[in-house]
């Protein structure tokens, strides 16, 4: 009996002894304490929770060297693994978690449009619901700060910039191409459908380091990851006919979308200034391939496009017009891959070839000129932790350029260039804390045509002033060749380059957004030549240089009242350049220096439909005017444009869509044509550059097909 009792009072004292009391104090950063913090040994059942002073205390069997587990909502997981023995009377202090919804974002410069995104400025679908848009995603952006109204053109003018310093790119991918061509006076439409992209980010400056060769602006386009359901898409349109169909299986998935345009029947019914002896004519089509990997996501997209037509322009100086033929056949394939190599790399990488053919007449001059561009992106994303993150990646494009140019005058006259660039660059995202964060990197590119080594620097930080607002800062340098229309007569010249200055501030709160940025860009090397337009006899150099500077707002709200969301922007643009053939620096032709717009869309649900208004003002563009003395000394009248849309829903998946634009049928002036020799006063004529028509007006029938039976195209139009 007395073993027996020994026995107990021995393995009892060993199972006292044996037991461990783990405590300690859980704080925040600031020495403040966390009351409801659940503590434990990972892998097991001991624990506790900490009481309103932060003090927590539990016992534990298990001994050894074992991991100690702190977390609580809003603040980073603690981890801690060390002798159990040792875990006594801890001093836990919890970080801020830099992950949550309302943590600080870098923003300056950047318009994020998408359902992924911390803050949209744009949502997708506002693409092509803009009732001026027409469909067109740089239609929708060009209601966005930071762009300036070239009717005429249709491309995106950023800040004070060209159109071609704006490069687009589809999933991280080089697009050299992205605009249909055309000729003076009719504005181009981006080459792609808004349809297949579900992300756009749209950069007006002080963009990453991971982009290049673009001096103003960089959209970023992103394919559907992932389609949710099989569905037919069929519409039929005023000026043509689209159709879309998608299948989704487990683990792939094929989207494919073509078009048919034709403006014959409408030129019928509603003529224009243009004697169009071929009307406007182009087919298309896109598809995206998507396969899940076990570690990643592969994705293919190709698109192709054809157009023709032939017309004949007004002009001061040719009594029988001018001219202009066109057939153009242009190809883009783009195949992209994301997936993560370990716990902590990720890798993104990319390829895209493009092929365009352009044959045109004008007047007597014929010119047939072919582009074949490569680009190729490797970036592998190391993840340290929630605050640190680095990327480093590498590029490579390659563009070969051929033109044949002959004339009455001029016999068959090759011209063209290779250009090859490489770059290297890299970026760390550093989080301090949910108000303050820093965005750095560097890039190097490396061109073969100027032997030209440049170096690009960039940083962007942001800090939270309270729950809803923040600041920005961001500061780059970037650089960009001259277009083809310079390097196929001349190739020794340097890179252009442009210096960003940033201040942004933006306010969020559920439904509202409010953004108010000043900027500040430095243009140098900018190509300068000395005749009328770039030639054989031009002498070029790298003189020119420039500044732009200005103040964007921009104001959403989708929640003030019912069924209503609108959005407001302005921007005021100051700037001057000397470049091209500019005897002394002034204001570019293409430049107005207040732009203003509002859209609106209401939902009326007793009668099924969707209305939508698009309101732009611009005040007048620059030019010259030869009866008075100087160079681009006097400006055409403001801009002013009111479009409308409306969508009705016939059925769930049948929509009645109707739109017009300059419903007001403004009489805008583009800018004004000189004759080349004056009349008998000594007057110069003029005629006015106006639009080939003052107003569009489109209908179109939208029927969709889909496995859950209530979708429709409401979010397309």
């Amino acid at each position: 009996m007395k073993q027996i009792l020994f026995i107990l009072i021995v393995l009892i004292t060993k199972t006292i002894t044996a037991q461990t009391t783990i405590s300690g104090k859980v704080t925040d950063v600031k020495g403040m304490p966390i009351a409801g913090a659940n503590i434990y040994l990972q892998g097991t059942y001991d624990g506790g929770t900490s009481d309103d002073s932060g003090e927590f205390s539990f016992i534990t069997d298990e001994n050894g060297e074992k991991t100690l587990i702190v977390s609580f909502l809003s603040f980073e997981t603690f981890e801690l693994t060390k002798d159990v023995s040792s875990m006594t009377k801890l001093e836990i202090k919890l970080r801020e978690d830099v992950n949550t919804m309302d943590a600080v974002i870098l923003s300056a410069g950047t318009f994020s449009a998408g359902d992924n995104s911390k803050v949209s400025v744009l949502k997708a679908l506002d693409v092509v619901t803009t009732a001026s848009a027409l469909g067109d995603f740089v239609g929708a952006l060009q209601t966005l700060p930071g762009t300036t109204t070239v009717a005429e053109d249709g491309r995106l003018f950023v800040r004070g910039g060209e159109a071609d310093e704006t490069q687009i790119f589809i999933d991280g991918i080089r697009v050299f191409t992205p605009y249909s061509p055309t000729t003076n006076n009719i504005p181009s439409r981006g080459r792609y459908s808004p349809f297949l992209f579900d992300g756009i980010t749209f950069s007006t400056g002080g963009y990453s380091a991971e982009y290049g060769q673009a001096l103003s602006s960089v959209l970023l386009l992103n394919t559907i990851d992932e389609p949710d359901q099989n569905k037919t898409d069929i519409g039929i349109m005023s000026v043509g006919a689209t159709l879309g169909n998608t299948q989704k299986w487990h683990k792939s998935s094929l989207s494919v979308n073509a078009s048919y345009t034709n403006l014959a029947p409408y030129l019928l019914l509603f003529e224009d200034r243009n004697d169009w002896q071929k009307p406007f004519e182009g087919a298309s089509g896109e598809l995206v391939f998507r396969q899940k990997l076990n570690s990643g996501l592969l994705k293919l997209y190709a698109a192709f496009d054809t157009t023709n037509f032939e017309l004949i322009q007004e002009d001061i100086n040719i009594t029988e017009g001018v001219k202009f033929k066109l057939n153009n056949n242009n190809l883009y394939f783009n195949g992209s891959y994301k997936g993560v190599i370990s716990d902590n790399w990720a890798i993104s990488s990319g390829l895209s070839y493009t092929y365009a053919n352009n044959e045109l007449n004008f007047i007597d001059n014929n010119i047939d000129n072919s582009e074949n561009s490569f680009h190729a992106k490797v970036v592998f994303k190391r993840r340290f932790n929630n605050r640190f993150k680095l990327n480093i990646g590498t590029e490579y494009f390659a563009t070969k350029f051929n033109e044949l140019f002959e004339s009455s005058t001029i016999q068959e006259t090759p011209l063209g260039f290779q250009n090859n660039i490489s770059a290297l660059f890299t970026e760390a995202d550093l989080i301090f804390s949910k108000k303050l964060a820093l965005k750095a990197g560097i890039r190097g590119e490396y061109s073969e045509i100027f032997n030209q080594f440049t170096v690009s620097p960039r940083i962007s930080i942001a800090y939270k002033t309270d729950k809803n607002s923040q600041v920005s800062l961001a500061y780059g340098d970037f650089y960009q060749q001259s277009n083809s229309d310079i390097l196929k007569f001349n190739q020794d010249l340097e890179s252009q380059q442009t210096s960003h200055y940033i201040l942004n501030y933006q306010y969020n709160s559920e439904g509202k957004i409010f953004r108010a940025e000043a900027y500040f860009k430095n243009y140098n090397n900018l190509v300068k030549y000395n005749t009328e337009f770039p030639g054989f006899s031009s002498t070029y150099n790298n003189l020119g240089e420039g500044y732009s500077k200005g103040i964007d707002l921009f104001w959403r709200d989708n929640k003030s009242f019912k069924n209503l969301d609108y959005w407001v922007s302005y921007s005021y643009l100051d700037t001057e350049r000397d470049y091209r053939n500019f005897p002394s620096p002034a204001v570019p032709s293409f430049v107005n220096n207040h732009n203003f717009s509002v859209v609106g869309k209401y939902w009326i649900d007793s009668l099924k439909s969707q209305i939508g208004m698009s309101y732009a003002f611009a005040t007048g563009r620059t030019y010259t005017n030869p009866n008075n003395v100087g160079f681009l000394n006097a400006k055409t009248k403001p801009f002013n444009s009111l479009s409308l849309n409306w969508a009705y829903l016939l059925s769930p998946q049948k929509i009645l869509y109707f739109s017009i634009n300059n419903v007001l049928g403004t009489k805008n002036i583009n800018g004004y044509q000189y004759a080349n020799t004056p009349d008998m006063n000594g007057n110069f004529n003029r005629r006015a550059l106006r639009p080939a028509t003052d107003q569009f007006f489109f209908v179109g029938f939208f029927w969709t097909i889909s496995e859950k039976g209530t979708d429709n195209q409401l979010n397309n139009l």
